[in-house]
């Protein structure tokens, strides 16, 4: 199978190009090297493959390189929290008109099977149950609450506290972020797209990604990433509220997997939205000091208060990739953060804010 990966250099995209190479297939690598992630040349582990430098939106180069391609796993994005709202044009540009261009030369061209990375950041809040009213969708967390150190959400219609529970995939969507909304509009294009078309795409919605080749030193990082960094200037790993919001840490290997068994699964009908996830949940607090531990560093520091776009928990339901993409993961916790400790880190970019 020809697979045209974009975002190919990228944390999670060089781990789908490799994993499709080592099992036969043909992938086509296109990465535009944004500077927000990557410094001046491609990284060592693009040099097994014949790396395209371009971008996305370029319809001219997605001609040419879609020509014999039988699917798209399109992993091009603008990541992380950022900087502040000022990111929101290249959010918008990077990641929502760069889709769109690339899925009108998929129309051009004939493909009609695309693996879309999506992410758990289309939620927001994750999913809650009241003891009296059942699931509902909590009341926003209100800055005085957050100042006094009550970070629980509470329950809309009577004001208790409310239970965590899996977040499956036709939970409410509701965007907290700039990154957040433009990975659900994504969605929409694609699933536009598919309605248009025939197509078929598989939304593959991301938790908390780790793992080797993850970008080190820019606030588009993830967690662990932020934490690492820390550690390896003797600092402690700083941690908001109290460090008891729960999420779903999975591997990078375990994603590249699920992106190589919903690219050879039969083609869905439309879009369908899947999580890929640990099953594994575990605090942001558990993250900081298993990885301190593992690099014999200082304890967490716990800083209380929250950024504007955090949400509480949010912890996947797995039952749905493994139902549809025979998808479980198989690293653990344990021994993803500890190999994490001295995993090989992208080097810092070139510019970063």
């Amino acid at each position: 199978m020809r697979v045209l990966v974009t975002g190919a250099a990228g944390f999670i995209g060089s781990q789908i190009a490799d994993l499709l190479a080592a099992e036969g297939h043909q992938p086509v690598c296109l990465d535009a090297l944004l500077p927000q992630a990557h410094g001046g040349a491609p990284p060592e582990w693009c040099r097994p493959h014949d790396l395209v430098v371009g971008d996305v939106r370029d319809a001219a180069l997605l001609d040419r390189l879609l020509s014999g391609v039988d699917a798209v796993c399109h992993q091009a994005a603008m990541v992380g929290h950022g900087l502040d709202p000022s990111d929101a044009p290249g959010y918008a540009g990077h990641n929502d008109h760069g889709t769109a261009v690339l899925l009108a030369a998929m129309h051009r061209a004939g493909v009609s099977r695309l693996v879309l990375a999506s992410s758990m950041v289309v939620y927001g809040e994750g999913r809650y149950t009241c003891a009296r009213h059942g699931a509902v969708r909590p009341a926003p967390r209100r800055p005085a609450d957050l100042a006094e150190g009550r970070y629980d959400p509470t329950c809309p219609a009577c004001g208790a506290g409310l239970d965590p529970a899996l977040v499956p995939e036709d939970a409410p969507l509701e965007p907290r972020s700039t990154y957040a909304a433009s990975k659900l509009a994504q969605e929409h294009y694609a699933a536009a797209w598919a309605r248009q078309t025939g197509g078929g795409v598989w939304a593959l919605r991301y938790h908390n990604v780790y793992g080797p080749r993850m970008p080190r030193d820019t606030p588009y990082a993830g967690v662990a990433s932020l934490f690492r960094s820390a550690l390896a200037d003797g600092r402690p790993p700083r941690v908001y509220e109290d460090g008891r919001q729960r999420r779903d840490f999975v591997h990078v290997t375990d994603v590249a997997r699920a992106n190589l068994l919903a690219l050879t699964a039969p083609t869905p009908d439309g879009l369908v939205p899947v999580n890929i996830c640990s099953g594994e949940p575990h605090t942001v607090g558990d993250l900081a000091t298993a990885l301190a531990r593992a690099m014999g560093g200082p304890d967490p520091e716990v800083l209380g208060g929250a950024r504007a776009a955090d949400v509480r928990h949010v912890v996947a339901d797995p039952t749905r990739a493994r139902d549809l993409l025979a998808y479980t993961a198989r690293v653990s916790f344990v021994d993803g953060v500890t190999a994490f400790a001295t995993d090989p880190l992208r080097e810092p970019a070139a510019l970063v804010g």
